[in-house]
């Protein structure tokens, strides 16, 4: 067990905001994971399970109980036969960016597309991560995992894990006011092939110069979606502002397919999967980005006029991409959430869509 400190939990999370916690564990080990995790549960601590800190915002009071911060690190790299796929096994602390990194130098294909994405490996099948077509839960395998409730280790396979759009069972069970399940390792079967998955998402095939549906070298395809990334604001940069924030603040909406005369002609809308990959008719997935922009909040709202006043400045939509509330410097809480509360409100008068927030909120409320 590592030793246990106070910490301001602004220092741990992306956006930079965050109070203090009662209490701290640095655990580097899969078991020292789950001995802090079992000694908060003994003693009837709140506990809070954290990661790489980029999908969460805390309240400005803190977390009064247990933070138990994962930095277990491994990968370990085994051939199916045949030797055309390999699994890779991954420690939950390993930060998910330099996982994607490793795969790509290794000839392992399939991960490229999630290249920049903040956070640590443990938190992507939580969340089922997704970007530019590709989600965690198509390359997943299994999670080894601690269940609270059960007090033991179990091994979680994909079925287990009822995916779906920036959701799973990991997410929805809960011990208490926090998750059931603690994930330990993560493993993913990758083809081993020096080309990408084939490109599914437009935007990325016009950079690549390739049709959606064709491969490119995945080395080719990590590049691209880091730029495309940093040029919206989302890779992690100390001297950027905009870099400052929990990543996409909102989902996608999901609406029945019958409301969508709701939404003007013109908005982008996408198909929706069900959980065995096939596509649900019944469902539109629209573009919060658009919603947000055709709603009249700009890049930057919140910096300048009128806007400023919401939260004084110290918080606003990106300069760069209306998906993303980042802290300008100084921001609490109260000025993030007041950012986004008027964005939400005003979509939804705009368009009949009310929209959800993508990070986990904690001791506060959207």
């Amino acid at each position: 067990m590592d030793a246990v400190t106070e910490t301001l939990l602004s220092d741990l999370t992306t956006l930079g905001v965050g109070g203090p916690a009662a209490s701290y564990v640095a655990a580097e080990s899969s078991d020292a994971v789950v001995d802090a995790v079992a000694r908060a549960d003994a003693a009837g601590e709140p506990l809070l399970v954290l990661g790489g800190g980029s999908n969460l915002l805390i309240g400005d009071e803190g977390f009064a109980g247990t933070v138990v911060h994962v930095l277990s690190r491994g990968v370990e790299v085994a051939d199916r036969p045949g030797g055309r796929e390999a699994l890779m096994r991954v420690a939950a602390g390993e930060p998910w960016d330099e996982l994607v990194a490793r795969a790509v130098e290794s000839g392992l294909s399939g991960l490229e597309t999630l290249s920049g994405i903040p956070g640590t490996t443990g938190a992507t099948p939580v969340q089922n991560v997704g970007a530019y077509g590709t989600e965690v839960s198509q390359l997943l395998t299994r999670v080894i995992a601690f269940d609270r409730r059960e007090g033991r280790r179990v091994e979680l396979g994909r079925e287990d894990l009822e995916f779906s759009y920036r959701d799973s069972l990991l997410k929805r069970e809960s011990l208490g006011s926090s998750p059931r399940f603690v994930v330990l390792e993560v493993e993913f079967a990758l083809a081993r092939r020096a080309d990408s998955a084939p490109v599914r998402y437009a935007e990325l095939a016009r950079t690549l110069g390739v049709e959606v549906g064709e491969r490119a070298p995945a080395a080719e395809v990590r590049r691209a979606v880091l730029g495309l990334r940093a040029g919206k604001g989302m890779v992690l940069d100390p001297g950027d502002r905009d870099t400052f924030s929990t990543g996409s603040f909102f989902t996608n909406p999901i609406i029945p397919a019958e409301e969508a005369g709701s939404v003007p002609e013109d908005a982008p809308r996408y198909p929706v999967l069900d959980p065995t990959g096939e596509v649900d008719a019944s469902k539109i997935k629209l573009s919060a980005a658009w919603l947000i922009q055709h709603a009249g909040f700009t890049k930057g709202f919140g910096l300048g006029g009128e806007s400023s006043r919401i939260a004084g400045g110290r918080s606003s939509l990106s300069t760069k991409h209306t998906l993303a509330v980042t802290n300008r410097g100084g921001a609490s809480a109260g000025d993030v959430l007041a950012i986004a509360r008027t964005v939400r409100d005003g979509v939804q008068e705009a368009f009949g869509v009310r929209l959800e927030a993508e990070p986990v909120l904690l001791g506060t409320e959207l």
